[in-house]
């Protein structure tokens, strides 16, 4: 028993382990301050009309009067349909529009005599009644001949295709003396070019603002909406909202809206895949640190705030267990420069800073290297970052680009 109660006593009296060292890092102070930023939508071009050109008569291919992949004038024509048998029965009508005239003008003829015949008691009323049903059947017939006609002009300018307005033609679907069907055949697809459209899906809680930019709530604010085409490079033109789509997607929780570009020299095509940029209206001060000070874990984000504080040693797990014995202890306790991990809500990325939205506050010294060796109450110090110190600052938000421009007023 006295053996174990000395092995009890020593093991109580045992020195703690000495405290790591401070860990080298480089600070940085949060400022406010406005900045210009861009929310980025994935988004497709797309043709405002578009239409696949059917034949509407049936027969050979015989003409192709385009250059496929260019812009096209509407009454532009287009293609040709071996048109003989369609003008000859065009001809044919005319000429049996003339014989219903020539018959109608004899019937009226007839007609009138036998009117006043019947005015004067001279003719019987049988034959008069006879002259005015021949009249009637007359007029009908040259009615019967027009409309025929106008059937048969209509089959012969189908024969010819033409543009039905403005745009590009793409490949044609179809080569000489092809036999076209009707309403099947496909010969090409013409779509509007200038101006274009430019879809992409927004959440539905943004959908409020978006419909006071389409009211025009900030007219005061220019270049709302720009473009980068799939290489990377600005559309020089901006755009406005045209539709926003009637109803939201209750899986996605996403609706479409639509801008609308100026397409003068036809850089867009329908189908690319661009980036709409929309800009942010909110003049208010902005709080933005380097990204690289952002620590993500388990889908949330800190960041480490320098504290000249007092920390008890939390290295010695033994005191964790005797903290009522020990309250009046000031053995574990360190004062210095500690990292005090703090939940953020990160903004918008804008180069290789974060806007955050809350968490930390203007005035505050955070953490901008070092922080994959720190943990919350970590000890620090900046004596040994001097050099690292002088580089950060390169990085820092004095640099901080999007798109080639400073995104900072």
């Amino acid at each position: 028993m006295v053996s174990v109660s000395c092995l009890l006593i020593f093991s109580c009296n045992k020195k703690q382990p000495p405290p790591a060292p401070p860990t080298p890092v480089n600070l940085d102070t949060v400022t406010a301050e406005p900045v210009v930023y861009y929310d980025r939508y994935p988004s497709t071009t797309q043709a405002l009309s578009q239409v696949n050109l059917l034949a509407q008569v049936q027969g050979y291919l015989t003409g192709i009067f385009f250059k496929e992949g260019t812009h096209v004038k509407k009454g532009q024509k287009l293609y040709d349909i071996d048109s003989r048998i369609y003008q000859d029965n065009y001809d044919q009508a005319v000429a049996n529009l003339k014989v219903a005239q020539g018959t109608l003008t004899q019937s009226k003829q007839d007609a009138d005599r036998y009117t006043f015949l019947n005015e004067q008691k001279a003719v019987a009323k049988q034959l008069y009644d006879h002259a005015i049903i021949t009249l009637q059947n007359a007029q009908n017939s040259a009615k019967a001949a027009e409309q025929t006609v106008k059937t048969a002009k209509t089959n012969l300018n189908y024969s010819v295709i033409i543009a039905p307005f403005d745009g590009t033609i793409g490949f044609s679907q179809v080569k000489l003396g092809d036999l076209m069907t009707v309403g099947q055949t496909i010969l090409n697809t013409v779509s509007t070019d200038n101006p274009m459209a430019v879809d992409f899906l927004i959440n539905e809680k943004q959908l409020p603002y978006f419909e006071d930019l389409q009211n025009g709530k900030y007219k005061t604010f220019d270049s709302l909406f720009t473009l980068l085409l799939p290489n990377g490079a600005p559309y020089p033109h901006t755009g406005k909202i045209s539709v926003i789509d009637r109803a939201v997607n209750s899986q996605t929780g996403a609706i479409r809206v639509r801008l609308v570009f100026d397409n003068p020299d036809f850089y867009l095509r329908a189908g690319m895949s661009c980036v709409v940029r929309v800009r942010n209206i909110d003049n208010t001060p902005q709080i933005l640190i380097p990204n690289k000070a952002v620590v993500e874990q388990m889908g949330e984000f800190f960041v480490f705030v320098a504290k000249d504080t007092v920390m008890n040693n939390t290295s010695d797990t033994s005191s964790k267990k005797h903290d009522a014995a020990n309250s009046e202890d000031k053995s574990h306790e360190r004062r210095g420069l500690f990292a005090i991990q703090r939940k953020v809500v990160p903004g918008a990325t804008i180069g290789a800073n974060v806007i955050i939205k809350s968490g930390i506050v203007a005035g505050d010294k955070i953490v901008v290297d070092g922080v994959q060796s720190l943990h919350d109450g970590s000890a620090i110090t900046t004596s040994n970052k001097a050099a690292a110190d002088q580089a950060g600052k390169g990085n820092g938000k004095g640099g901080q680009q999007t798109n080639g421009s400073p995104d900072k007023k």
